[in-house]
């Protein structure tokens, strides 16, 4: 019946961080801004201060529409001329199996 700070002990292997991020198979690297945006050509596409700092991958995948991906993960779309941002959908999201009629 210990509390957590009664047990915790610091790690003996310091913290390096993520290291610097590569996309080869993207146009582009563009790290996201102090306020959550990511600015290409004049446009401005919020994306969330979680991202602040780090560097995403960007690729455009058909005229004018543009993948976003951080790391591994394909965080969405977004349309060039009108700036507006989609979310890709989640691989994560619980899923209904349908039963075969019998």
């Amino acid at each position: 019946m210990k509390t957590p700070s009664e047990l915790y002990r610091p790690s003996p292997r310091p913290y390096t961080g993520i290291g610097e991020l590569d996309y080869p198979f993207h146009d582009k690297a563009i790290t996201i801004t102090r306020c959550g945006r990511l600015c290409i050509d004049r446009k401005k596409i919020s994306l969330g201060k979680a991202l602040t700092g780090q560097t995403v991958g960007v690729k455009e995948i058909s005229e004018s529409v543009w993948l976003v991906s951080f790391m591994h993960h394909d965080l969405g779309f977004f349309d060039h001329e009108s700036a507006h941002f989609e979310c890709a959908p989640n691989p994560f999201d619980a899923k209904v199996l349908r039963r075969s009629p019998e």
